[in-house]
């Protein structure tokens, strides 16, 4: 698969002003339910109207979806408003359903985007299909995997093609439902630049309050859309009820976000250094987290010195990591004064940390 612009036809043809929006309740609950949401939603900036049908669960007896019946509850949707519906499929059976009650975009969830025999499947069931079909990224960050699934999709003539970034599990406590691990999704969209990239602030963020900042950086770094969850009552959601927002709040952060638009050579400027700028932030994020670990293992060491009654400092310990760094940062560019100076402040601060847990 290489980039084409004609992998941008189907965004450029909704003619749109503003980021393209996805947005509904996480899960169809009730046909009153998807109704409401819809018609609070009907007069803003979302494009297409999303409800969870088919809810994956890890654990069997959660709440996993109203099945095909709320296929029926989408046709209304569009009916009463004229919103254009979108929900997720997961193998031929769903494909079949959704496109009988005519869905306009198709989404294949983060858990199935692991397994490559699903993804066949789910092409296979989807070929030559005019629809919009777009593909979460896979639980795990693996770019390759990724973006396997967009070329079994695209193999199938399969014309109107996206990716969602809705973020990756990880083990470790972060403010994060899923860590963005967002030097993927720029990975992606520097191969191919002109496959519509959304975000999902929702599944990223699992928290309501952390949204609009998730939505903001992925615009700055030229995203085309947004898929946000969106309940009349998100405390009371059957599902994710922590990451819904009400329609009101949906609108003000539609309002609230800073859009940039490239109409002359110096807004393209502006909108390029913007981006460079947006990616320095996300990797300075990075460091700041990747050197908080590294001293908790210092604080980890210190606590093992103070037990044994060893010496903080050990010179050749140190003398040998420095050595191997110097070579190291020559082998990406970076000067040997730097990789001194660098690691020198790294490692005072982890003798600091080491002596609190000493005199303690």
């Amino acid at each position: 698969m290489e980039n084409s612009k004609q992998m941008r036809t189907w965004l450029d043809d909704l003619g749109l002003d503003h980021p393209l929006v996805i947005a509904g309740p996480c899960s169809a609950e009730t046909e009153e339910q998807v109704l409401k949401i819809a018609h609070e939603l009907k007069d803003t900036d979302v494009n297409y109207y999303r409800a969870g049908i088919w809810k994956p669960r890890t654990r069997p007896g959660n709440f996993e979806g109203v099945g095909a019946l709320g296929l029926k509850w989408l046709q209304k949707v569009k009916e009463e408003t004229g919103l254009k519906t979108a929900t997720e499929v997961a193998n031929k059976a769903h494909v079949e359903l959704a496109l009988e009650h005519d869905i306009d975009l198709l989404w294949v969830g983060a858990r199935s985007t692991v397994s490559p025999f699903i993804v066949q499947e789910i092409a296979d069931a989807l070929e030559g299909t005019d629809k919009i079909v777009l593909i979460k990224n896979p639980v795990n960050p693996d770019l390759s995997l990724w973006l396997g699934a967009v070329e079994r999709l695209y193999s199938s003539n399969i014309k109107k093609l996206g990716v969602i970034h809705r973020g990756f599990s990880t083990y470790e406590k972060t403010k994060y439902r899923n860590i963005p691990e967002w030097q993927l999704a720029i990975e992606l969209q520097t191969k191919f630049p002109d496959l519509p990239l959304i975000n999902d602030p929702s599944h990223i963020t699992g928290n309501r309050n952390l949204i609009f900042d998730v939505s903001q950086t992925a615009l700055d770094l030229n995203f085309d859309g947004l898929m946000i969850e969106t309940h009349h009552d998100p405390d009371n959601a059957w599902s994710d009820a922590a990451q819904q927002v009400t329609p009101k709040t949906l609108v003000q952060i539609m309002k609230d976000l800073r859009i940039r638009k490239e109409t002359n050579e110096e807004a393209e400027f502006n909108s390029k250094l913007s981006n460079l700028r947006a990616q320095i932030d996300v990797i300075d994020n990075q460091l700041i987290s990747i050197l908080g670990k590294r001293m908790k293992i210092a604080d980890g060491i210190g606590t093992l010195k103070k037990q044994k009654n060893v010496a903080i400092l050990q010179s050749t310990r140190w003398n040998s990591i420095l050595g191997s760094m110097i070579l190291e940062g020559e082998s990406k560019g970076l000067s040997e004064e730097f990789i001194l100076r660098m690691f020198k402040a790294i490692h005072q601060e982890s003798i600091n940390h080491q002596e609190k847990i000493m005199q303690s």
